[in-house]
């Protein structure tokens, strides 16, 4: 495809970013790495991408985030430009699916799932939302399963690839809509504690498979906490990953300050540098929690 360059500056954003993905798949005169690329070879891409959007909102830079929003479209606008090669659907297929999607599962914000039925005070709490979404969800796969059940779950639908913690959540969530569901945490905090003790029986009796299962029945249990808490355990977990780096590379400093090669020092040594360094780091961020 050819364009002059008054046409290219006469299209919306959106449209110069198309008509650059189709310049780039162009077979006579586009990019070898781009033509080269399947929906298969793109994933890892895709991951990363959504990885950096993560980070860059967690370091709160609004210009990073910018960035690296258009790198996550990038990859929509790929995989549509490739379903569109093979006669399927384009990104305007995929634009529409999505306000029909969004139009069907805000009932309380679109009462008659139009556009134009905006307007109308809703008195729905988030959490009331969150249930009528995942029903609302059951439903659209009820009819697209024809209405006659075919042994359906309402567990069906999630992504295999989802990460252990997010799927966990799902699951519980999911379950929640079917009355499945603890009515506070503070029955959690038992089962956590009751799962602990299993642990602990497994270990003493060096029961790895055991170990394993009340391993996994643990962390199942803490998402479990997290979601009644209305906290994200992923997003602590990364919270907890990061306070443990900077704490360690401040800990390397002390050593190094001593002359102290780490894996030579005892362990009583390693705790008190790590006491001096959890304090230096809070004091170097005005006593915050790093």
């Amino acid at each position: 495809m050819t364009m002059d360059q008054e046409g290219f500056d006469q299209l919306t954003p959106m449209d110069r970013l198309l008509a650059l993905m189709s310049m780039l798949r162009d077979q006579e005169f586009g990019c070898p790495w781009d033509l080269k690329q399947t929906f298969e070879s793109l994933i890892p891409y895709t991951v990363e991408e959504v990885h950096e959007v993560v980070d860059a909102i967690e370091r709160g830079g609004r210009e990073e985030l910018r960035d690296e929003l258009g790198d996550l479209l990038f990859q929509v606008v790929f995989y549509a430009q490739l379903s569109r090669e093979e006669g399927g659907f384009g990104f305007q297929d995929v634009a529409a699916e999505v306000t029909g999607k969004l139009l069907r599962r805000h009932p309380h914000v679109f009462p008659d799932g139009t556009l134009e039925s905006f307007g109308r005070k809703q008195e729905l709490s988030a959490g009331e939302v969150v249930s009528n979404w995942e029903a609302i969800k059951l439903a659209e796969r009820a009819e697209q399963d024809g209405g006659n059940g075919g042994g359906q779950s309402m567990l069906d639908g999630l992504p295999r690839s989802l990460p252990a913690l997010e799927k966990a959540r799902k699951l519980q969530q999911r379950a929640a809509v079917a009355g499945f569901d603890w009515p506070q945490a503070r029955p959690v905090i038992g089962k956590l504690k009751e799962e602990v003790g299993e642990f602990e029986q497994a270990f003493a009796a060096g029961d790895a498979a055991g170990m394993r299962e009340e391993l996994g029945d643990m962390l199942f249990t803490i998402v479990n906490l997290a979601r009644h808490c209305k906290l994200d355990s992923e997003s602590a977990l990364r919270d907890s990953n990061r306070r443990f780096e900077t704490r360690f590379r401040e800990l390397e400093k002390l050593a190094a300050e001593r002359g102290w090669a780490l894996p030579e020092r005892e362990l009583r040594e390693l705790d008190e540098l790590w006491a001096m360094a959890k304090s230096r780091v809070r004091e170097s961020k005005g006593g915050e929690s790093l």
